[in-house]
Order: structure tokens, then C-alpha cells, then sequence
């Protein structure tokens, strides 16, 4: 069966709604071809990436006013090896974990599985809602997520006791949802969300009390490809331990300094609330579509999961728009649910989701068996 096509007048201007990777600004796109040859193809211990890296920790202190003595590190394999990362050279000897979605459970996992530290404390909620941690003596590492990426929960990032340190994974959260340094030790992200860029890199913003637990477990053994303490070395001089894909690089660091121009993350915060608001209110205004989310405080402001009816297929739907260029509005696969995935992230256009909740209405309407 032939799919809907959607009037013209109806298409987003740029289609992609991805979770990540997201949008990618075409005029980053732009900056990183205008490079020629003075970029990519040379070496990352030479001048030119150096100063890319840089532009990225410089700006990434800038964008959090991060206080003296907080370092920004960089290093290859995502926010999943920075977990691994974390097992070796941040858990002294038993972690904390908020578990509320596929992401902040593999972080317990990894935790659970490392045969030199205690069985962690993990406190779990059903999708859709988030749990909270409390003080534990024997705890002395939190593990938090503000914003899980699988159910669209978003959980503030507070300390949940005055000892231990207190880790946010902060992937599609961070630059778009205002943090306070003063709640966070570790506050660690992948550049493929908010900041419009690839995968295959973390970044951690370290406090120096992580930065004394890094070095007060210099006895233990790492892999060097996760030690943190020479992440924090490479990155005093504007390395990476390995060698990073510049392209990744280059693209953070535009969208970084694009942030910045436009207000910072006050910026970010009040755009984010907008985006989240015609999301939201459209889904609530509908009888076949509900926010998966009950608690509006919960509800995050950069990637909306949507409840639909039963008689609207979500599969039907996504395939539908797909053939209309509209892309990756599918749910997170585990979550199994009658339910579409929608990124918001600053990359996207209001107009674009105004336009995506008309286009969606117009399709749930032709729906095989269903009349206009």
C-alpha cells in the first residue's frame, strides 16, 4: 500500500528528530568543509587539533561556569566507556545507582560486574517516573542521570548526601538543561545530542575532589585506554590519550561556541522549555496521543516520549513519516510500547516541531481504515 504524502505545507523545513546522533547544523557542516585541507588528515598531537581541543574545553568551562579547579577531559568510546572509566578510577569501593531506563541500569551493571568493588546499591523505578538516592555510609560514589534518554524522564541533579562523590551521566541533557558544578563531581556526556556533533567521544567535566579520588586510586590498575588520570594529563595539553575523529571534534567545538552566542545555557533552558511545551501540550490535546510521562516536572525537555492509541500503529506511523522525510521518530526498542521517540534538542527548529505535531495529525487521520 502506497504511503500518505504530506502537503507541502506540512513538511519540516530539516526532517530530523532524532534521540542521536541528532541534527547536525548545516552551517557547522559548512565550517568543517571550509577547513580544506588545514584540518582533516593532520595529526592530533599537531597544532591545528590542539587548538580544536581547546576551542572545546574552553568554551565547555565558559557554558558551565565551571569554578577554579574543575577540568574538562576528553577521550574516545562514548559515555559507555567512560563507565568503565569510572569502575577503575572514581568507585573506591561501592557505588549508588538511580536506575530508571536502559542507560542508567548499564552504568549499575558495569559497576556490578567489576570484580575489585563491592555489589553497588541500585534503586530502581518503573519507566516513566525516577527513583532517588539517599545517604549510605558505605556508598562513596552517587550515580545519577538527568535526563534518561530511553523513557524521556528528566531527574534533577542535587547530592544525596554531603560525603561521596556524586557522577551524572549527562548525555542528552548536557548544554540544554542548566546544572549547578556545585551538585556534581563528574558530570559526563557524549557530543552526539545537544551538541550536534558524532559519536564515539565522552567528555567529563571533573570537580577536584574527583580529581583527588583519581589520583588517591593511582595503585590500582586501568587499562590505559580508560585511566582517567592520563585523560586528565592529555588534556592539560589539549590531547586526547588516542587519537579522536576530528570531525567529531570540530563539530562540538562549533556547536559549543554556537551555544554561547546565543545566551549560554539560559539560553538553552528557556528554548528547551518551549520546544517541551508544543510537544507536550499538542499530545495532551489529542485523543489518541499521551505524554509517557504522567509527571509534568519529569517530563523531558529535550526528548518527548508519546503514548499512542492502539488504533494509531506507531510502526504504521513512523514508516509513513520516513517516506515523507521526516526521520527517527521510533521508541527505544526495549521499552516495547505503542509509542513514538521525538528529539527536541536546540539543533531543531520550533517551527519544524510545530510543523512535525500537524503532520502527524494529518497522517494518524489516513491511517488504512481510517477517513480524513
Amino acid at each position: 500500500m502506497d504511503l500518505p504524502r504530506l502537503p507541502a505545507d506540512l513538511r519540516p523545513a530539516d526532517g530530523r528528530f532524532g534521540s542521536g546522533p541528532s541534527k547536525v547544523r548545516l552551517e557547522a557542516l559548512a565550517a568543517l568543509a571550509a577547513t580544506g585541507s588545514a584540518y582533516l588528515g593532520t595529526s592530533h598531537r599537531g597544532a591545528g587539533v590542539r587548538a580544536v581541543v581547546s576551542r572545546v574545553r574552553r568554551g565547555l568551562a565558559e557554558l558551565f561556569s565551571l569554578p577554579a579547579g574543575y577540568q574538562v577531559l576528553l577521550g574516545n568510546g562514548g559515555a559507555s566507556a567512560f563507565w568503565d572509566a569510572a569502575a577503575f578510577c572514581l568507585i573506591e569501593h561501592r557505588s549508588a545507582h538511580a536506575v530508571f531506563g536502559e542507560f542508567s541500569g548499564r552504568f549499575a551493571a558495569v559497576a556490578a560486574g567489576a570484580p575489585h568493588l563491592a555489589d553497588p546499591v541500585v534503586v530502581k523505578s518503573p519507566p516513566g517516573t525516577h527513583p532517588d538516592l539517599y545517604p549510605d555510609p558505605s556508598v562513596d560514589l552517587y550515580a545519577l542521570t538527568q535526563n534518561e534518554t530511553s523513557t524521556g524522564v528528566m531527574a534533577p541533579v542535587a547530592r544525596p548526601a554531603a560525603e561521596g562523590l556524586v557522577a551524572v551521566d549527562a548525555t542528552s541533557a548536557a548544554g540544554a538543561i542548566p546544572v549547578d558544578p556545585a551538585c556534581f563531581d563528574a558530570y559526563y556526556f557524549s557530543p552526539q545530542k545537544v551538541f550536534g556533533s558524532e559519536g564515539g567521544l565522552w567528555t567529563a567535566l571533573l570537580s577536584p575532589a574527583a580529581l583527588a579520588r583519581t589520583r588517591s586510586l593511582a595503585a590500582r590498575w586501568a587499562p590505559p585506554f580508560l585511566d582517567l588520570r592520563l585523560a586528565a594529563e592529555a588534556a592539560a595539553a589539549d590531547q586526547t590519550y588516542n587519537t579522536p575523529a576530528l570531525a567529531t571534534l570540530f563539530l562540538f567545538a562549533d556547536q559549543v561556541e554556537w551555544i554561547l552566542e546565543q545566551g549560554g545555557l539560559a539560553w538553552a533552558g528557556r528554548r528547551q522549555e518551549q520546544a517541551a511545551a508544543i510537544i507536550y501540550e499538542w499530545a495532551e490535546r489529542r485523543d489518541y496521543a499521551t505524554p509517557f510521562v504522567p509527571d509534568p516536572a519529569k517530563r523531558s525537555r529535550t526528548v518527548a516520549t508519546i503514548d499512542l492509541d492502539p488504533a494509531v500503529e506507531a510502526a504504521w506511523l513512523n514508516r509513513a513519516l520516513a517516506a515523507n522525510g521526516i526521520v527517527d521518530t521510533g521508541a527505544y526498542r526495549r521499552l516495547g510500547r505503542n509509542q513514538i521517540r521525538l528529539g527536541m534538542f536546540p539543533n531543531v527548529a520550533t517551527d519544524d516541531l510545530q510543523r512535525l505535531t500537524a503532520a502527524i495529525d494529518w497522517l494518524a487521520a489516513r491511517l488504512p481504515g481510517r477517513s480524513p
